[in-house]
C-alpha cells in the first residue's frame, strides 16, 4: 500500500470523491501506473510535456487524461476509487495529487462527464433551491452517511476529526504559492548567468567571470525574439567546465529581480567583490520608509519581501522585512478634477511653472495644495497663494535685515511678545510632528500661520527686534527642507555665510505653549456674538465677571435678562437669555 498526500480546502466534499487524478509528469504517477497502462500513460506524459503551464490551467481547455490501471482506497469509506493521470493537475503545484468531486468542482465535473465518471452529490442547497450540477458553494451534506445534514464548518470539523482519529489525514494550512518565471526575451535586463554546452549541459558562469554585462552591438527588430539570442558576440562563449564551445541564455531576468535588492545594492554600490558588504546593510537598513504606488503592492513588494527573507535565511541579513514603513502617495488631478489626460487636455507641464515662478514656488504648492496620500484637482490660484506666502517672507527678511541681530528679552515680554513667542514654538512643533508624518500640507499651513502672527505683531505697535530676527530665523529653518534654494537665499540675505543646512533644527519649548490668557467665544442662545481673552486658569465666577465688564456686554444684552451663565473651559462662554 502507498499514502497518497492529497490537499483540499473542502474537507466537507469528501464523501463526493469518485476517482483520483495525479500530475502525468510526477514521479508518483510512473510508480501508480501498471504495466497494462504503461504505454498509453507515457505517450500521454509525452504529450504533455509539449503543452505550457499557462495552457494546463486554461479553464475553456478540453480536459484530457489516460487511466493509470492504479486504485486509491476512500480514507472513510474504504470503497476503491481509480486513479487518472490529467494535464490538469501540475505536479509543482500543492501535492501533485487531486481527489476529484466531480458533482461540486467545475474541472472534475467536465472530466467525470468526458470519461464516464460517477458524478455523486454530496452537497445540497441549505434551502434546496439549486440542484445544478456542479454545485460550487458550501451548503449542507446530503448522500454522506453520518454526515448527513451537517453545515460546512460542521461537516469539515466532524470529516477532518475522523481523519485524524484513524490516522488518515489533519487539518493543515498550505498557501497558495506557485513558481515566478522571472525570464524574459527582453535586451533591457540582467543576462541570466548560465551557458548551454553540448558535452557539459547547463553549467553557471563562475564567479570570477560576473557579472555577465549586455553587449551593446545588438539588432532591436519586432520579431518577438530576444534581441540578445540574435547577438552572436554574445550568445556564442566559451563552457567554463571544458573549454568548448557553448551558448549564453539569451533570455533577461525580470527586472522585478533587480528591483528587489536594489535598495541592499545602493548601500555598497562600488564593491566590486560581492553583491553587497553584510555589515554595510545591516547597518544602514531596513530601509525607513518606502515611498511608493498601491500598484506595487502585489508585485515588486512582495518579491522583495520574498528575497530578503531568502537572504536572510542565507544569514546575509539580520532583519526580517526590507521596509519598515509604506507611505502611498496620492494622484494630482486636472483643474477639472479628472485624471491627467492629454485627450482630455488637463495635463500640466511643470517646466512652465518652474519657468515661470521658480522650482520652489512649485514644489511648495505640491506639499501644500494636496494631501500627500490623497492627492487632488490642481489649481493654479493655489500657485498663485504660494507666490505672495514666498514674497510676504522675503519682505519680511529684509525688514529684520534693517532691525539688526539682537537677542529676545523675554524679561520684557508683554502679552503680544508671548503670543508671538506662542505661535513660534506653535509652528515649530507642528512643523516637526507633521512632517514626519508626510503631512506636508498642514506643514506648510503652520508656517503661513506664524508668518501672519509676525506681521500682526508689526502692524499692532513697537517690536522687540531680537525675538522678531529669532522667529524669522526659525521661520527660514522650518521652510529649508520645502524650499532649500529660496531659504538659503533668505538665510544668506539675513548675514549668515555658512549654508542653513548646516544650521540645527529648531526646538520647540513647551512651556512657551502654555499660555498666559486664552481667547474663548463668547454665545448668547448659542449664537456667537464676540470673543474675549481671558486668563489661562480662571473659573466660571471670574470668567462671567469678565464677560459681564466687556463694552458688548449690554449692547447684546439690552431688554434681555440673563437665565443661566455656561462655560466650557477654555472654548466658549454661553448665555442664555430671555426677554426682560
Amino acid at each position: 500500500a502507498l499514502d497518497l498526500p492529497v490537499f483540499t480546502t473542502r474537507a466537507d466534499t469528501l464523501m463526493g470523491v469518485t476517482y483520483v487524478v495525479v500530475a502525468p509528469e510526477s514521479e508518483l504517477c510512473e510508480i501508480l501506473t501498471t504495466d497494462e497502462y504503461r504505454d498509453q500513460v507515457r505517450a500521454y506524459q509525452e504529450q504533455t510535456r509539449k503543452i505550457s503551464d499557462i495552457e494546463r490551467m486554461s479553464t475553456v481547455r478540453e480536459k484530457t487524461g489516460v487511466f493509470t490501471g492504479a486504485f486509491a482506497v476512500h480514507p472513510i469509506t474504504g470503497e476503491q476509487v481509480p486513479i487518472w493521470a490529467s494535464d490538469y493537475v501540475i505536479a509543482g503545484y500543492g501535492t501533485g495529487i487531486v481527489m476529484a468531486v466531480p458533482a461540486h468542482d467545475e474541472r472534475d465535473y467536465e472530466f467525470a462527464q468526458k470519461f464516464n465518471l460517477p458524478i455523486k452529490r454530496v452537497i445540497k442547497s441549505a434551502d434546496g433551491s439549486d440542484d445544478s450540477l456542479p454545485y460550487t458553494a458550501k451548503g449542507v451534506l446530503t448522500d454522506s452517511g453520518r454526515f448527513d445534514e451537517l453545515s460546512f464548518s460542521e461537516a469539515v470539523n466532524a470529516i477532518v476529526n475522523e481523519l485524524e482519529t484513524n490516522n488518515n489525514g489533519s487539518l493543515k494550512i498550505n498557501y497558495r504559492l506557485r513558481d515566478w518565471l522571472v525570464s524574459r526575451q527582453r535586451y533591457w535586463g540582467t543576462p541570466i548567468p548560465i551557458v548551454y554546452c553540448d558535452d557539459c549541459g547547463v553549467v553557471p558562469v563562475p564567479e570570477d567571470q560576473l557579472p555577465v554585462e549586455l553587449p551593446y552591438d545588438v539588432e532591436f527588430a519586432p520579431d518577438g525574439e530576444s534581441p540578445l539570442k540574435k547577438c552572436s558576440s554574445f550568445i556564442n562563449t566559451t563552457c567554463p567546465k571544458c573549454g568548448g564551445h557553448a551558448r549564453r541564455d539569451p533570455d533577461t531576468l525580470d527586472t522585478f529581480v533587480c528591483s528587489s535588492w536594489y535598495q541592499f545594492r545602493y548601500v555598497d554600490n562600488k564593491n566590486n567583490q560581492e553583491a553587497f558588504s553584510r555589515d554595510k546593510v545591516n547597518a544602514l537598513c531596513p530601509v525607513d520608509k518606502y515611498i511608493g504606488g498601491a500598484e506595487h503592492a502585489a508585485m515588486h513588494l512582495l518579491y522583495s519581501r520574498f528575497i530578503t527573507k531568502a537572504l536572510r535565511d542565507m544569514e546575509y541579513l539580520d532583519f526580517d522585512e526590507p521596509f519598515s514603513s509604506l507611505v502611498h502617495q496620492g494622484t494630482i488631478l486636472g483643474s477639472d478634477g479628472q485624471k491627467m489626460s492629454k485627450s482630455r487636455g488637463n495635463t500640466i507641464s511643470p517646466d512652465d511653472y518652474i519657468s515661470q515662478y521658480g522650482s520652489d514656488v512649485f514644489r511648495l504648492y505640491l506639499g501644500f495644495g494636496f494631501a500627500y496620500t490623497e492627492g487632488g484637482p490642481w489649481s493654479d490660484d493655489g500657485v498663485k497663494a504660494i507666490v505672495k506666502f514666498v514674497s510676504r517672507i522675503e519682505r519680511l527678511v529684509e525688514e529684520s535685515v534693517d532691525a539688526g541681530s539682537s537677542a529676545a528679552d523675554p524679561a520684557g515680554f508683554g502679552q503680544r511678545e508671548k503670543d508671538l513667542q506662542y505661535a513660534r514654538h506653535f509652528a515649530i512643533r507642528g512643523v516637526t510632528t507633521d512632517a514626519e508624518k508626510f503631512q506636508f500640507n498642514t506643514s506648510i499651513s503652520r508656517m503661513m500661520e506664524l508668518l501672519n502672527a509676525l506681521n500682526k505683531y508689526h502692524s499692532e505697535g513697537t517690536v522687540q527686534n531680537g525675538l522678531v530676527r529669532e522667529t524669522v530665523e526659525d521661520l527660514i529653518k522650518l521652510a529649508a527642507p520645502f524650499a532649500p534654494h529660496f531659504a538659503e537665499e533668505m538665510w544668506e540675505k539675513l548675514g549668515y555665510t555658512e549654508s542653513i543646512f548646516k544650521q540645527s533644527w529648531p526646538e520647540f519649548d513647551e512651556k512657551a505653549l502654555i499660555r498666559d490668557t486664552i481667547e474663548i467665544a463668547v454665545q448668547i442662545n448659542g449664537q456667537v456674538k464676540f470673543r474675549l481673552d481671558i486668563p489661562n486658569d480662571a473659573d466660571q465666577k471670574q470668567v462671567q465677571e469678565l464677560v459681564e465688564k466687556n463694552e458688548n456686554y449690554d449692547t447684546y444684552m439690552d431688554g434681555r435678562q440673563l437665565v443661566k451663565f455656561i462655560y466650557v473651559k477654555g472654548r466658549l462662554a454661553n448665555l442664555v437669555v430671555r426677554q426682560a
